[in-house]
Parts: structure tokens; C-alpha cells; sequence
């Protein structure tokens, strides 16, 4: 680390920033390698040396992630293609999407070895591939986590993802603001898969937000697998056990596609509907206002063109236009809106199909 934090870096001294020792590594990641030396007043106004849309230092980011078998997955790829060829000073060098671990663990070493400036990984399992990460950064090749989080913090630069609990809060809070006035009001939820760790904080966050709401009760919940068959299946067991409710929840708008099927062949219209991730489809339904589909909360794919943003100003050795900081953050959490009749045309444009 030098005094100077625009001053160019050795290769020595890079890979020093990127791993070091346990207790280096975590201060660097979380605070980033900043000085309070020498801070002029020439360079107060000058600010930070930014990242923008202009050509710089070439930068061959790496990119691999799980395989493209859903809809917000397929979105993630496409978001971080696209992003990357508006910039001509990017190469992506992107591998062929796996669910398999070792499948990918093995296209991530091929990476490294290619000597990538930057990889951006959305790992099938964050637990089982945190040593290729840790391996990369080894090697000096900082690593851009996307979404699906390593298990130690050294193995990422930069941690970029979805609010699951905050999804779950803000899809209970607006149920709460529809049902707040009408007594003994039921609800039900058609989560995702309950062993992941992103479903259990999904469910939380809804729970949390309706203990705001005491006339509210959550009736019934049923885990699905985030495909259409199972959300069929799951969401006709919910109708079945219950008579008649007034909202549910759907933590994800590719089983929606069953669940609405499901409520259509049971002729159920008593309810509001909201969905969860944002596909073109479910905010094209809440424009046209003519099901119990009225609102969906977004975990943006977009987060994958974000973290092409930042792997490139990794690799230029920039900062983030907006912020003073030198050095990009190292988590970067976004906000899950929740998207209705009166905002959809807004956010139509990075629906995922």
C-alpha cells in the first residue's frame, strides 16, 4: 500500500492489496487501501480517480456462473454479455454456465490460468467454490462475487447481490399497506427451495414485516423449487388446504408461471397476488391489471452488469463515479422495489423474459 492511493501499484504490491494475511486481507476488503496522507486541497477537488464510459486501460474480465436453466439465471448471463460489449476497452472471456461444482471450479482455474485481469463468479455453490476464489486472489486476480456469496471474505474483492430479506420485507409490507383495514385477513406464501439459505431470508423478512400488521395472519406456507411444474404443484395443495385468503406471496416469478396456473384451473379470484424477482411477464400482467397478479419484488439480473462496472474499474485501478472513495466498495447490496400498476412502465425495461 502506498501513501499515495492514485499512485500505480506493483505487481507485488497488488497481490499483497488483494490477499495478504487474515487480518490485512479483511481491514483492505472492508475499509479499501486509502491514506489520510497527503490529501492537498488539489486533490480534494479533483476527487477520485473514476471509472466512465470512456476507453481506458484494457481490461479481459473473466466471467462464470451457474448453468442458464431459469429465467433470471439466463437474464444474468445476457446482462453481463451485453454490458460488457458496450465497452471497447473489455474483453470477456465467458464460460460455458454449470451447475456442477467441479465443472466449475474447473472453467474458474482455466480462467486464472489464462491470466484474466478480473473474474466476475456467480458460483453454483458459494461454499464449495470459496477456494477457487481464494485461489484467484492468490494470484493476484481480484474476484468480483456475484450474488451467491464464498464463505470467507477472502475470496472477493467485491461482493455485489440481491436483498433476499429485504425482498421478503418489502413484498410484507405491501401486503400489509393492501390488507390493513380488513380484519382477520389471511395470507399465504409459496416460497422457493428451503434448503437455501436465500429462501429462509426471504421468509424472514416477510414474517418480520407482518408482525407490523396485527390483523394479519400468515395461514399457510408451501416450499417450492423455483420451476414451473413444482410451483403447479405446490401452489394446488395451497388452494386445496385453503378455503378462500386474501394474499399470497410467490418468491419467484418462474414457478409464478405454475402458480397461476394452478389459481386459473381452481377458478380462485378472491386474492392479491405478488411475485417475486421481476420478469417481463408478471410486470406485464400488473399493467394489465386484469388478474390477481397486482404487484412482483425485484432481485435485479442487472446486479450482473453492475458487477462488469466494477470489474472493469478493478481492473483500471479506478473508483466509482458518485463516490469519493478511491477504491471500489467491497459489498454492494441492492434494493429490492417493489414494482405495481403505478410504476411497471419504469421498471418494464430490465424485466427478464
Amino acid at each position: 500500500m502506498t501513501d499515495n492511493p492514485r499512485a500505480p501499484r506493483t505487481a507485488t504490491s497488488r497481490r499483497n492489496m488483494l490477499f495478504g494475511t487474515a487480518a490485512a486481507g479483511a481491514a483492505l476488503l472492508a475499509a479499501g487501501c486509502t491514506s489520510n496522507e497527503n490529501n492537498d486541497d488539489s486533490k480534494e477537488s479533483a476527487g477520485a480517480d473514476v471509472a466512465d464510459s470512456k476507453p481506458g486501460k484494457k481490461v479481459t474480465i473473466g466471467f462464470a456462473g451457474p448453468q442458464a436453466d431459469h429465467g433470471w439465471l439466463n437474464a444474468i448471463t445476457t446482462q453481463a454479455k451485453n454490458r460488457a460489449e458496450k465497452y471497447q476497452d473489455v474483453t470477456l472471456e465467458a464460460t460455458e454456465g454449470s451447475n456442477d461444482n467441479a465443472t466449475q471450479v474447473g472453467q474458474i482455474e482455466t480462467l486464472i490460468n489464462k491470466k484474466v485481469d478480473v473474474l466476475v463468479v456467480l458460483p453454483a455453490d458459494g461454499k464449495a467454490l470459496t477456494q477457487v476464489g481464494l485461489k484467484a486472489m492468490r494470484a493476484g486476480i481480484p474476484v468480483v462475487n456475484l450474488d451467491r456469496i464464498f464463505s470467507s471474505q477472502q475470496a472477493y474483492r467485491c461482493w455485489i447481490g440481491g436483498d433476499n430479506y429485504g425482498m421478503g420485507l418489502n413484498a410484507g409490507h405491501y401486503i400489509g399497506e393492501q390488507l390493513k383495514d380488513k380484519k382477520n385477513a389471511k395470507v399465504v406464501e409459496l416460497a422457493g427451495i428451503d434448503s437455501l439459505e436465500l429462501t429462509q431470508e426471504r421468509t424472514k423478512g416477510f414474517d418480520d414485516a407482518l408482525k407490523n400488521y396485527p390483523n394479519i395472519k400468515k395461514v399457510a406456507r408451501q416450499a417450492a423449487e423455483f420451476t414451473v411444474e413444482s410451483g403447479q404443484k405446490k401452489m394446488s395443495q395451497l388452494l386445496q388446504a385453503q378455503s378462500s385468503f386474501d394474499a399470497l406471496w410467490n418468491h419467484d416469478d418462474d414457478q409464478g408461471v405454475g402458480a397461476e396456473r394452478a389459481i386459473k384451473q381452481a377458478g380462485r379470484d378472491e386474492f392479491l397476488m405478488v411475485g417475486g424477482a421481476g420478469s417481463k411477464r408478471v410486470m406485464q400482467a400488473i399493467k394489465d391489471d386484469d388478474s390477481v397478479v397486482k404487484a412482483t419484488v425485484l432481485y435485479p439480473p442487472t446486479m450482473a452488469a453492475s458487477a462488469i462496472d466494477l470489474a472493469r474499474a478493478l481492473g483500471q485501478g479506478k473508483g466509482i463515479a458518485g463516490m469519493a472513495e478511491y477504491e471500489i466498495p467491497a459489498h454492494v447490496t441492492l434494493y429490492s422495489a417493489v414494482v405495481t400498476k403505478k410504476n411497471v412502465d419504469e421498471y418494464l425495461p430490465i424485466g427478464f423474459t
